[in-house]
């Protein structure tokens, strides 16, 4: 299964309507029938998600132990705003107000591939992020994260 990558800016009309990446839309599985899952990222920006690849985010939400206080706060904070949405028949979502609100997305969104998912980033906000990452401090954490994971011969 293709992985979600590369950035693309499109604007958003005053409905909350905006084009879903054609590069990105070639990667969805034809399975997923251009249904997706849109729910507040753990940043300010959202994450969308294929149905199929909801499905296996579901399954390990399930998982989780719903008898203890951080399973409970973690299923019910990922849960609570996560809404279902599709593709119109001019290949745009409708992204919710509220999540809109939260993301502080209003005339323009960027989508960036991230693997199994699709953020979607108020360009002010991905500026603001950006500027924090000095190119040392992004080679450190690229070392801590995938420095162990390499083998030779890979």
């Amino acid at each position: 299964m293709p992985s979600f990558k590369g950035q693309y800016e499109h604007s958003v009309d005053n409905k909350g309507r905006v084009a879903f990446p054609a590069k990105l839309r070639k990667l969805v599985n034809p399975e997923a029938q251009d249904k997706f899952t849109i729910l507040r990222g753990l940043e300010p920006c959202l994450y969308l998600y294929p149905q199929d690849r909801w499905e296996q985010v579901e399954n390990r939400l399930s998982k989780i132990n719903s008898f203890t206080l951080k399973g409970r706060t973690v299923i019910r904070n990922f849960l609570r705003y996560a809404e279902d949405l599709s593709l119109d028949k001019q290949n745009r979502l409708s992204l919710p107000a509220h999540l809109m609100e939260y993301s502080i997305i209003d005339s323009a969104a960027i989508f960036i591939g991230s693997g199994d998912r699709i953020e979607i980033w108020s360009p002010d906000k991905l500026n603001e992020a950006d500027s924090d990452l000095s190119q040392e401090y992004y080679q450190e954490l690229f070392e801590q994260v995938m420095g162990d994971e390499y083998e030779p011969g890979d």
